[in-house]
């Protein structure tokens, strides 16, 4: 299985289908609609059925199920969602992976001309693969293995599942989505239509045994700020400096509920830019908080704070903007949807995988999704340190993440 993994990979990886946030379609780049393509063909080749790629690119498909006629109408349809996009860090889009067989352990020289090296003391979790083959980088961009090796184990399972007849399953859909690196939009634009399942799983970070089913409930703010513009031998009671003012909304937060003074599932307001100039400034916050009382205080907090401020400038336009980005999957969970949860538990104790469940500051397609009233918890890839040009995935834990899907999927057939 692993040889069949890395070539599906490699094949994945070679599309350069790198996601840009500055633009405002789905999907945000042309490659990603090319991997979509690629997909498409290879999964008609294994048989699927109802193959769609919409206008925003986003890939549906369906396996129908294999069961004796009269023994699946109470088995579920299941989905697998999977994103096409890999995250735009200021790295080469184009991704030249290379293979480390039998790693022995010390550093991994991932490019000698540039003298880039992935170090052990830098990332002593590279020791737990001694002995095991490892796929990484040449350095120069991310590995891809976010979420490309969601991809490869997706189509790698459902291979199995084509070429060996006795392995049971219900109804089984995938949805390979664009641009969830920014925000994800691709997520947002799937038709339901195509996807008619009771749960679903992403498959996207992180390391062997991770499970994820609490993320942040997340949104932005968008502060427009328009001043007073003179010039500044007659500004004395004339000029309101949009800049000032926008400094003033950012110091009217508190300072010690940002990301970088918290963890776990503490949430926060984040001032990512300040764009400004003499007559006018954008503030861009994200707001992100696990718990959603607290999430809508926060929204709260940013528009009194606001309000706050166009009292204190009133020759000041400033408008606010508040907009929803995902919700936190555990919120989408109740009695008659979690077995889905606990088949991952019980997957991972029948492959004798240790689980690792974690509250990710973050979000996964499976945050948007579970609003729609399907619960989309996450599992891992075997990868690590995604979104960096350090980004290694050993073989062996990508396999057991196939292993996971082929199991759920027998544990969801036998009901």
């Amino acid at each position: 299985m692993q040889t069949r993994l890395l070539e599906r990979f490699l094949r994945y990886v070679a599309v350069t289908s790198q996601s840009d946030a500055s633009q405002a379609v789905v999907p945000s780049t042309e490659g990603q609609r090319s991997l979509a393509e690629l997909l498409k063909k290879d999964l008609d080749e294994l048989g699927l059925v109802n193959l769609e790629i919409s206008e925003y690119s986003v890939l549906t498909g369906k396996l129908p199920a294999n069961l004796p006629a009269g023994s699946g109408e109470q088995v579920p349809a299941v989905g697998f969602v999977a994103h096409l996009d890999t995250v735009d860090v200021n790295l080469s889009a184009d991704i030249k992976p290379q293979v480390v067989r039998s790693y022995s352990g010390g550093d991994i020289c991932l490019n000698e001309k540039k003298g880039i090296y992935l170090r052990e003391a830098e990332h002593p979790e590279l020791l737990k693969y001694k002995g095991q083959d490892i796929v990484c980088t040449d350095g120069t961009s991310v590995l891809g293995a976010d979420n490309k090796a969601a991809i490869a184990n997706v189509v790698v399972a459902l291979e199995t599942l084509v070429q060996n007849k006795d392995l049971q399953h219900g109804d089984i859909y995938v949805a390979f989505v664009p641009d969830e690196e920014c925000g994800l939009r691709g997520a947002k634009k799937m038709d339901f239509s195509k996807f008619p399942v009771a749960f679903a799983y992403t498959i996207d970070c992180c390391e062997l045994g991770e499970v994820v089913y609490e993320t942040f409930n997340a949104g932005s703010a968008v502060v427009k700020i328009k001043g007073v513009s003179a010039h500044p031998m007659s500004a004395k009671g004339v000029m309101v400096n949009p800049t000032l003012v926008a400094v003033d909304l950012i110091n009217s937060f508190d300072r010690m509920q940002t990301p970088e003074h918290t963890e776990g599932t503490e949430g926060y307001i984040w001032a990512k830019s300040i764009i400004s100039n003499q007559s006018e400034a954008v503030v861009q916050l994200d707001i992100r908080d696990h718990n959603k009382n607290t999430y809508e205080a926060r929204k709260h907090l940013i528009k009194t704070n606001v309000e706050s401020l166009q009292k204190l400038y009133p020759r000041a336009e400033i408008v606010c903007t508040i907009t929803d980005t995902y919700g936190n999957i555990a919120d989408a969970v109740n009695d008659e949807n979690r077995k889905c949860i606990d088949y991952i538990y019980t997957a991972m104790s029948e492959l004798g995988i240790k689980p690792n469940t974690i509250a990710m500051r973050g979000g996964t397609d499976g945050s948007y999704i579970s609003t729609q009233g399907i619960l989309t918890p996450n599992y891992f890839t075997g990868g690590h340190n995604f979104h960096s040009n350090c980004e290694f995935l050993p073989l062996l834990a990508l396999e057991k993440s196939c292993q996971m899907t082929l199991k759920l999927i027998e544990l969801i057939a036998k009901g």
